[in-house]
């Protein structure tokens, strides 16, 4: 994990005698991403004494960052999220079934494909008038499809889930404010569902069209306008938060570019380098170094603007290989990925202790030392197998952990 450094001048870490004004900002970064932030925001919940997550004063999300926020800010805490989304438990996982987000966009494809004899037509004519044949292949550019895969599944489960008594699918009726950032299409402006003028759209609705990523999903129709992926613009979109007069703003990011210049582990018996990776790997670092660099920018950009707000980002070490690799849009590494962030926030927490714990107090906030030296702490119980052979190294390796535990202890005393 990493951090922006501190943007306010050191103050004396006095109690503040109002509450501290709060935001939480959540960048995207498809199915993964939200593993991420449900597994960092459950270290936060855990090592955090005076910090509710679902009590801030403003919520930002963006693409998948967009659905945890929206979550949030209905009062489903970190942990239920884990348990429903991470676990598959709970009555708010019964109407989750990922695969529905796997589902090819059948509905796009055919309506393109209805349009492809009059274009078919209008191509041949061309040809018959002498003109480029490249000429003739743009005009079967609308033919394509938009998005390979149907989005609109996860609008009707979040509609489900934010229709459940206690919560709300209107931006309006919560007890706190909500941003989800989609990009207007034919403008490429940034569209902040959740302000006036945009809080009519049902938050599911907004949701679903801030995850819009081009070519993996179709742009989402509202009002008449259609709205794509909201990383598009920005990165986080802090500002609409910060223009508020936060005091403490934790913001979440998800991906960043990997170094593979130092020996990793996991890379080296595989990969020597990552352009041996071939297309996936060399795609995905250029993205992640695109919207990286984007968002520092626009980090040092907060530090000028807004000196008395305290900004807190937490994102993968960028030697992280257990992220990088992981597959952005698979579910079935959910599980391990999210106790892989919670250990790795944890570690973060531990290591910046000294200069966190003044920080966090000006705000009212401060670290539950018992959970971070805690070495047997884990958001998750271990899977346990179910055939007699795996449940008998399972046993053994809980014997291992504790044998550990009990030297480490030990050696401590000595």
């Amino acid at each position: 994990m990493s951090r922006s450094a501190p943007t306010a001048p050191q103050r004396p870490h006095k109690r503040p005698s109002k509450p501290p004004r709060v935001a939480l900002a959540l960048a995207g970064g498809g199915p993964l991403g939200a593993t991420f932030e449900i597994g960092a925001l459950c270290a936060l919940a855990d090592a955090l004494e005076g910090l509710d997550l679902t009590g801030c004063d403003h919520y930002v999300g963006v693409s998948a960052g967009g659905f945890v926020a929206a979550a949030l800010a209905n009062g489903i805490t970190p942990h239920a999220l884990c348990a429903a989304f991470i676990e598959g438990q709970g009555e708010d996982a019964q109407g989750f079934n990922p695969n529905d987000l796997m589902q090819p966009a059948y509905a796009e494809m055919a309506r393109r494909v209805a349009s492809l004899p009059g274009l078919l037509l209008g191509a041949s004519w061309d040809l018959v008038q002498g003109k480029p044949l490249s000429r003739a292949l743009e005009r079967l550019g609308p033919a394509l499809p938009t998005g390979l895969l149907d989005n609109e599944a996860v609008h009707r489960q979040l509609q489900h889930l934010f229709e459940q008594p206690g919560r709300s699918n209107d931006f309006r009726q919560l007890h706190t404010r909500l941003t989800l950032v989609a990009t207007h299409l034919n403008s490429g402006q940034a569209t902040p569902f959740g302000r006036p003028g945009w809080d009519h759209v049902p938050i599911s609705r907004a949701v679903q069209a801030s995850a819009a990523l081009p070519g993996l999903f179709p742009p989402v129709a509202i009002d008449g306008e259609h709205y794509v992926d909201g990383a598009l613009k920005k990165t986080v979109h802090a500002t609409v938060a910060l223009d508020e007069g936060m005091d403490l703003l934790i913001c979440l990011n998800p991906l960043v570019p990997f170094d593979a210049s130092r020996p990793q582990r996991r890379l080296s018996p595989r990969i020597p380098s990552l352009v041996e990776g071939g297309l996936p790997a060399v795609m995905s670092q250029t993205f992640r170094a695109l919207i990286h660099s984007r968002m520092a920018l626009g980090f040092k950009h907060y530090e000028r603007l807004y000196p008395h707000t305290d900004i807190l980002l937490i994102e993968p070490e960028p030697h992280d290989a257990e992220l990088f690799f992981a597959n952005t849009f698979s579910y079935h590494q959910r599980r391990e990925m999210a106790e892989h962030v919670y250990q790795q926030t944890l570690q973060w927490l531990r290591q910046r202790r000294a200069s966190l714990r003044p920080q966090l107090a000006r705000h009212g906030i401060s670290l539950r030392d018992a959970v971070l030296d805690d070495p047997q702490r884990h958001l998750l119980a271990p899977a346990r197998p179910r055939h007699r052979l795996g449940q008998a190294l399972a046993r053994l390796q809980d014997t291992v952990d504790e044998l550990q535990h009990t030297l480490r202890q030990r050696e401590a005393l000595a």
